[in-house]
């Protein structure tokens, strides 16, 4: 498995890489060594040696990451991600060969966007993630924590007073604070805020997900009633799920910007086969070069519209009956 050494490597490298020709090269060898997209690109009738561009690449439906299997090659996996979920829900399973290599991306994606994680406290307060666990968010979050080298506690279920204890002290040391949050946890803490705690300087960070604790609802109104109850300018958000490794993150305005290690291209709303670069909004496929170890090309069930500087809006989804954490429904 050369081929995997070189690809991880150009990854973990801190040079700028050719994104289509290494997407390409990954394709035709997990085309080859990835059994269940292999027989999904053989269904199709699809040559891999004839695609010769992004848009001609197969992209696996997401649903596969519960029904299947989905792994190039063979190995013992460091990590199982499992999605949120309930007990009655098959939840997707994400097999990750080199778990560091996720934290690597991540943390590069997350630094290049945010600055030196030693700069930061982070603040977790991802209950229903804690609670089910397997969650490649709580893996990340974990990791950002140890790198940050805080002395604040990270992780919260409902106990606010002590967070907002802890965010009083990382403010007083002089830090900076990112409060990362499972929407509907980030909801009841603002309600209960209502503005009377400083949060200045403090990056409030919603990963979406109510979670059946809330009723769904916009992002605008999301967002409204977190800057209220927190006192801030803008909520950033992250683009995540755990059949991906890597991460988007919006400043504010719902507006997400990819890593360096995604694409994201569109299909038609009707027609999954039909990926133009023309198309204004439509089915978000995501190309994630770190998932060399499962498959990087999905078909997500995510709706979105693409802007012409690279940067990305999440609309909605194409099932309302499955919502997963990362993601808001259009009301």
């Amino acid at each position: 498995m050369d081929f995997k050494h070189h690809h991880t490597s150009l990854l973990r490298k801190q040079e700028p890489f050719d994104f289509i020709s290494t997407a390409l090269a990954l394709f035709r060898f997990q085309a080859k060594h990835n059994p269940v997209y292999r027989r999904y690109i053989e269904n199709l009738k699809v040559n891999p040696e004839e695609v010769q561009a992004l848009e001609q690449i197969p992209f696996l439906p997401i649903e596969f990451f519960k029904e299947q299997q989905v792994t190039t090659g063979e190995f013992e996996p460091e990590a199982v991600f499992y999605s949120s979920g309930t007990t009655q829900q098959t939840r997707s399973r994400h097999l990750v060969a080199d778990l560091g290599l996720y934290q690597q991306v991540s943390e590069r994606i997350f630094e290049h966007f945010y600055g030196p994680l030693q700069e930061y406290v982070i603040l977790a307060l991802l209950p229903s993630y804690l609670q089910q666990g397997g969650s490649s968010l709580v893996a990340m979050a974990d990791y950002f924590i140890k790198k940050s080298g805080q002395q604040e506690e990270g992780f919260y279920l409902h106990n606010h007073d002590q967070l907002l204890q802890a965010l009083r002290q990382a403010k007083g040391r002089g830090k900076k604070v990112l409060l990362l949050g499972v929407s509907y946890a980030l909801l009841d803490l603002a309600k209960e805020l209502q503005g009377q705690e400083d949060f200045s300087g403090v990056a409030v960070m919603e990963t979406g997900g109510m979670k059946g604790r809330h009723r769904e609802m916009i992002r605008e109104e999301l967002h409204a009633r977190l800057k209220q109850g927190f006192g801030v300018d803008a909520i950033h958000s992250e683009y995540g799920m755990t059949e991906l490794l890597s991460q988007g993150y919006s400043r504010g305005e719902g507006i997400f910007w990819p890593g360096y290690t995604m694409r994201l291209l569109l299909r038609d709303l009707n027609d999954p086969f039909d990926i133009r670069p023309d198309l204004r909004s439509g089915g978000i496929n995501v190309i994630d070069l770190a998932n060399v170890d499962s498959c990087a090309f999905i078909e997500t069930k995510d709706i979105g519209r693409l802007h012409p500087d690279g940067s990305f809006e999440v609309l909605g989804r194409f099932d309302n009956s499955d919502i997963r954490g990362c993601n808001l429904l259009v009301g």
